[in-house]
């Protein structure tokens, strides 16, 4: 009956419901109870992930050149993104855990969570095949996929911002964060750039980075 409600929230039947019961097997369990582990399925679909993602955003987004296609997956395809797929299908409520890991808290811990959603992608790829695992897939990052595209670019704001202050001679340039905002895991944080002592402009984001990034790119509009 609980393996029932991941399946409905994930949007797929399994027709081997072992596969979806060990994809949700921590080692820790695995260990206490002597069955097998989410390890293996873990493995392969870290690989299937990868494929699905880099032939998505291939075909979905031409006009990216090849370093800025690995840089969108590499947004994507991380830790962070397969925890929030994790936490929206509430697969902490059906990890299968053992005694110990449970007692401190490893139902929320994010790395558990993120590898549960690759052995969850490798059991519907065994059980019912690419279609059905590409449709879970982009379903689930489509929307991220689509945000990372935008600001794929924006690695270059700190470093074209460093060559035009720098233009008649070194300056001092700082990043600050400035407040963190949420919970742990959906934050998003503020930063500002500061040029020999003065504020050149503030900007937020979802990681550190990305707020510098933001920062460094409205002081650029400033300084124009």
């Amino acid at each position: 009956m609980e393996l029932e409600k991941v399946e409905k929230s994930i949007g797929y039947t399994f027709c081997n419901k072992d596969l979806l019961k060990t994809a949700l097997t921590h080692t820790s369990y695995a260990y206490e109870n002597k069955v097998e582990s989410n390890e293996k399925l873990e493995f392969l679909g870290d690989s299937i992930l990868e494929f699905i993602s880099s032939k998505y955003i291939y075909g979905k987004y031409p006009k990216l050149k090849e370093g800025e296609m690995t840089k969108v997956r590499a947004t994507v395809v991380c830790e962070k993104s397969l925890y929030k797929i994790a936490k929206l299908h509430n697969f902490s409520d059906f990890l299968y855990l053992g005694k110990s890991e449970q007692k401190t808290g490893g139902s929320q811990r994010p790395a558990i969570l993120a590898d549960s959603v690759e052995a969850v992608i490798a059991a519907i790829y065994l059980d019912g095949g690419i279609e059905q695992t590409n449709k879970f897939i982009i379903k689930n990052l489509e929307k991220e996929i689509e945000m990372a595209t935008k600001h794929v670019g924006d690695k270059d704001y700190k470093t074209v911002l460093q060559e035009k202050l720098q233009i008649n001679g070194e300056v001092k340039i700082e990043y600050k964060i400035l407040k963190e905002i949420g919970p742990d895991h959906d934050k998003t944080f503020e930063a500002e750039v500061i040029c020999n002592g003065k504020i050149l402009a503030k900007g937020k984001g979802k990681s550190k980075k990305e707020a510098q990034m933001q920062a460094a790119k409205k002081a650029l509009k400033n300084l124009k």
